[in-house]
């Protein structure tokens, strides 16, 4: 393991080699910490007693976070297919008990990842269990550590497996992308969205935005775009990026309620 590669506390991206900054933070999308640039290591967040947390989260759907949380606070998912797993997202944290655990699962036999602010420690992720890593070209920018496990891939959809599609939808990052399982809740489908399509509070509702922590909405025209985009897909549930943040039924209606409510609010030009 990479256990002395720097980690950006505030996003919790590892980089390959130390540096002054993280660009991922300096952009306009996320921030740098207030009390200036700060980094860690695995090692060091081993030490200060984090470990990993793994439970169920849904039929077939595993999530698999750290206590206390790091960076941002999200957790993955590992969705559990006959034809083999899919680790969805990721996390900053990793031990060997995490391993064991997850490989008690089924292990991981691909990982995908919704958008830069959840790279955390995808390689050392992808170098334990020899799975590659699929990141839409659009996104090649971002990368904090290259690697040769990386897939970058280009177009609306990606197959990654059976039943299991991933579609660019745009929204937040260019590269942006959901992960569509068609066998999910038996056979009704369910979508994995990290927050391209933010599951917020109200979990009958979704969001969308450019920058969550700067309050900068998306722009109009790309959240139609990502709706055509996944028209062709049914889903019953939709998945967060946060634990419990799941829309529970009829995932494709609130997405569809969701976007409308957003779009009133946006173009509404009528008085005071």
């Amino acid at each position: 393991m990479g256990d002395d590669l720097p980690i950006c506390r505030t996003c919790g991206v590892q980089y390959t080699a130390p540096r002054p900054d993280c660009p991922i933070c300096e952009d306009e999308r996320q921030y740098v910490g207030w009390d200036g640039q700060r980094w860690t290591t695995l090692a060091e967040l081993r030490a200060a007693g984090h470990r990993g947390k793994v439970a169920e989260e849904g039929p077939g759907v595993v999530g698999i976070g750290t206590e206390p949380p790091t960076a941002i606070g999200q957790r993955a998912l590992l969705v559990r297919t006959p034809s083999g797993n899919v680790l969805w997202d990721m996390i900053t944290y990793l031990d060997d008990d995490l391993l064991a655990r997850v490989a008690v699962l089924g292990g991981v036999d691909a990982i995908a990842i919704s958008h830069p602010h959840f790279y955390g420690s995808m390689i050392e992720w992808a170098h334990a269990f020899d799975a590659p890593v699929y990141v839409h070209a659009a996104d090649r920018e971002w990368v904090a550590r290259p690697d040769d496990a990386i897939v970058f891939w280009e177009g609306e959809t990606r197959e990654i497996g059976d039943g299991l599609t991933l579609v660019n939808a745009g929204v937040h990052f260019a590269g942006g992308q959901v992960l569509h399982w068609r066998d999910g809740e038996d056979g009704r489908g369910a979508l994995l969205t990290g927050d391209i399509f933010t599951v917020v509070p109200d979990r009958r509702y979704v969001s969308f935005m450019y920058s969550y922590p700067n309050l900068i909405p998306e722009r109009s025209r790309i959240i139609r775009r990502a709706l055509r985009r996944i028209e062709p897909f049914s889903f019953e549930r939709v998945y967060g990026g946060w634990w419990r943040r799941i829309v529970a039924a009829d995932g494709v209606a609130a997405v569809r309620r969701s976007a409308e409510r957003y779009l009133d609010h946006a173009l509404d030009d009528g008085p005071e």
